[in-house]
């Protein structure tokens, strides 16, 4: 990591040659592409000449496509065929405007295609005029981004640090909405541990999809634990990406390390799904919290009304306040009918938010999950986790086809206390998770026991019934007033509702919590509604007794007594 934080610094600080021609808001329009170039640059670096070589012999030739030959020359998915590198476009510093858009048109398609997400070209006179480029460039071509030096798994931690001061300095959210390195190695131990045999055959190839994919960190911790798994394993990634600098970095992490970098897609993955008909063994993302989805909220409610289960959508629609659901709706949609897992990062919205109703909402989506024995755990993390929040968050963990002893049941694990504090913040990041943590937690998952931090349920003790109770309209003389046949006639008035426990008997519960009170209620049956909810804090929490009087007096008299001193020793 010491090459990371170096590299890190280093080109942080060549935003200062930026200062005074640049808000500081705009130094990632520079920065970021200038990087990625590099690295490409780097990469490139040793087959260069080769490349070269082997494209002035085939440029006059009747080959119409090159781009193949000159790939497997250079040894990558990719190959630049402009006689600048970084060395020689800082030896003709007057040219340095036209030589870096040479070298920039040499690179093939795809490595094009992921430049110009950065729309990098409409900075390259601005920097000129400002007499910058030269000074930029040069600074960039001292810095080695091989990956003999930088790790495609350290370079997703450089750009994560850069995108995160960027954002620091501009007053924008951290990052956007990066997860910490240790959340995903938790998630992707969860994802993977039940499958260990599996994964250590030889051969074995599996895939994996993040919805929200962001610079790739997901997608690369699950490779790297598949690798130091099973070295003979391979992992096909897939992802989706809506920010055009992210989807690029992502893009170009792949191409650098040969694996197809078409499967990253750009666009909305609820609105504009480019990976419609796949589906996968493994998937993981860690959508925006409390996103509002009213921009694109007519294609959805399309799809959930026309299509119904034959769709995305069908198990209900979130508020439009929070779309956190069609997310993981939509990774649902995308598992493989034999069997495949996923982990989802929440807030606490989803455990509890939407009220039992004839309208399929939140709380319908949930019921949908529950009984149909995709929930197999919940895992609450400790609070200060992330960078832009410091509220609870939950991973959520889905299965099609749990283990046999996992069938019917939930688990729920409080990992709130398996933290340590960080040195230094990093917005609103002041915990982390250690190696020990997540091995911990990853224990209790696998061992699926009732303990101090896991509670089994049943699916059903997390439903419940939401039933309507009325009492009689009663007249001036406090007579029951009835209709033509004679019932009693409800007084909107006094209407009540009552969430009885699934696992309860109606008919107890009314005997036992309501008649006493109201002798003569009753459930108008046509208005009960299912409900499911997860109130995590109720099954974790611990009754701690209050201090006594007597403790509480000692206090007071040691505080006074410790005040009084310092203050004769102020007075003298």
């Amino acid at each position: 990591m010491k090459n990371v934080k170096e590299s890190a610094n280093f080109i942080w600080s060549i935003a200062d040659l930026l200062r005074g021609d640049y808000k500081q808001s705009d130094y990632g329009k520079i920065i970021l592409p200038l990087t990625v170039i590099r690295r490409l640059d780097c990469v490139l670096e040793s087959t260069k000449a080769d490349v070269l070589k082997k494209y002035d012999q085939l440029k006059t030739t009747n080959v119409e496509n090159l781009d193949p030959i000159l790939n497997k020359t250079a040894g990558f998915k990719f190959h630049n065929k402009s006689q600048f590198d970084f060395e020689k476009l800082i030896a003709d510093p007057n040219n340095i405007a036209s030589n870096l858009r040479n070298y920039i048109n040499g690179f093939s398609e795809d490595a094009r295609e992921i430049i110009e997400q950065f729309e990098f070209e409409n900075q390259i006179n601005k920097m000129d005029d400002a007499n910058l480029l030269f000074m930029v460039v040069k600074r960039f071509q001292e810095i080695d981004l091989h990956p003999d030096r930088i790790s495609s798994m350290e370079m997703g931690y450089m750009f994560e640090e850069l995108i995160r001061k960027f954002a620091e300095i501009s007053n924008e959210t951290a990052g956007e909405h990066f997860t910490p390195r240790e959340v995903i190695k938790l998630m992707v131990n969860i994802l993977f541990l039940n499958d260990r045999d599996i994964l250590t055959k030889k051969g074995i190839t599996k895939t994996i999809y993040d919805s929200c994919a962001g610079t790739g960190g997901m997608l690369s911790v699950a490779e790297e634990y598949l690798h130091e798994l099973n070295p003979d394993a391979r992992l096909e990634v897939f992802g989706q990406e809506l920010n055009p600098e992210s989807y690029a970095i992502c893009k170009s992490d792949l191409l650098i390390k040969g694996q197809n970098a078409s499967n990253i897609k750009k666009g909305n993955s609820i609105s504009e799904d480019q990976l419609s008909n796949e589906k996968f063994d493994y998937l993981i993302t860690n959508p925006p919290f409390g996103v509002k989805w009213e921009k694109f909220g007519k294609k959805v409610k399309e799809e959930h009304e026309q299509l119904g289960h034959g769709g995305r959508f069908g198990a209900g629609l979130p508020s439009v306040g929070d779309g956190s659901f069609l997310f993981l709706m939509h990774l649902m949609s995308k598992m493989k009918p034999e069997g495949s897992r996923l982990a989802i990062v929440f807030n606490g919205s989803p455990l509890f938010s939407g009220s039992p109703s004839k309208t399929k909402n939140e709380s319908s989506i949930r019921q949908w999950i529950i009984e149909n024995d995709f929930l197999e755990a919940v895992i609450a993390l400790p609070n200060q986790l992330f960078y832009n929040t410091g509220i609870s968050t939950y991973i959520w963990v889905i299965s099609n086809h749990k283990p046999k002893n996992r069938k019917g049941k939930v688990q729920l694990i409080n990992g709130v206390d398996f933290f340590k504090k960080m040195s230094k913040s990093l917005g609103d990041k002041r915990n982390e998770l250690s190696d020990d943590h997540i091995a911990q937690i990853t224990k209790i998952y696998g061992e699926f026991k009732e303990g101090d931090y896991s509670k089994v349920f049943d699916n059903k003790a997390f439903g419940y019934a939401k039933v309507t109770v009325e009492r009689p309209e009663r007249n001036a003389k406090g007579q029951v007033v009835t209709d033509k046949k004679g019932n009693p006639k409800p007084d909107s008035s006094l209407r009540d509702t009552e969430n009885i426990p699934l696992l309860m008997d109606v008919q107890e519960y009314m005997e036992k919590e309501v008649l006493p009170h109201v002798p003569d209620a009753w459930i108008d049956h046509s208005k009960t509604n299912v409900g499911y909810e997860i109130n995590f804090t109720k099954y974790f929490y611990q009754y701690k007794p209050l201090r006594s009087l007597e403790d509480i007096r000692k206090d007071i008299i040691a505080i006074e007594q410790e005040t009084d001193g310092l203050l004769k020793e102020v007075i003298g």
